[in-house]
């Protein structure tokens, strides 16, 4: 077994300072993604989503951002998931990207919504057309008593859909996350990281750092 009380590195990058944030979070986080594009960091756009279910148990599992605007963060997944459910009973959510490599982690605490039908539908049409096959294919979160009966399930669909365009499924789309607050995260030296954390209010957003 790994000792894992001395595994321990140094955060040595660069710093956060106040002076370097943009005013608006959307516009600052949009900064952050693209330098970790840039780095070529592995799925720079995957992101914990951690929900509530009606006993207070929280859930987390990844999820992959798709689109930003001012309005907030949308993924999509199934509306029968976990997740989903989840959601229907508790819309707060959180959502943390954990760029490593850069230092950095993003959280944003927010409520999340559907998106609009027309939204889920240019979302889903660009998708593969084995990815389509998929969303119609699985029952997510669901029990299922083999992989041989799921790769069936593909397959029906995929001889079901063989001469038509693949269409929307109506359990499948997306949500929107419109952020509350959003802390940036910057590792230091000596555990002395730097956090911002951006919090919406009446008259827009206000920022103040947080001791590590």
């Amino acid at each position: 077994m790994v000792d894992l009380e001395t595994m321990r590195r140094e955060y040595l990058k660069d710093g956060l300072h106040r002076k370097d944030l943009l005013d608006d979070p959307i516009r600052q986080f949009e900064v952050w993604l693209d330098q970790a594009v840039k780095a070529d960091i592995p799925d720079p756009t995957a992101v914990t989503l951690a929900t509530v279910d009606s006993d207070g148990q929280p859930s987390q599992r990844i999820v992959l951002l798709k689109h930003l605007d001012a309005r907030g963060f949308v993924f999509y997944t199934n509306y029968e998931s976990r997740k989903a459910r989840n959601i229907e009973g508790n819309t707060k959510v959180s959502l943390h990207f954990p760029w490593h490599v850069l230092e950095r982690q993003v959280k944003i605490c927010g409520v999340a919504g559907k998106v609009s039908q027309l939204e889920s539908l240019q979302y889903f049409s660009s998708r593969p057309q084995e990815s389509q096959l998929a969303a119609w294919a699985s029952a997510q979160s669901r029990p299922v008593s083999s992989r041989q009966l799921l790769i069936k399930q593909f397959n029906a669909m995929k001889e079901k859909f063989r001469q038509g365009k693949i269409p929307l499924p109506d359990f499948w789309g997306g949500y929107r996350v419109k952020p509350q607050v959003i802390e940036f995260w910057q590792g230091g030296a000596h555990r002395l990281h730097d956090r911002f954390q951006y919090t919406y209010t009446d008259s827009g957003w206000s920022i103040e750092r947080l001791a590590p």
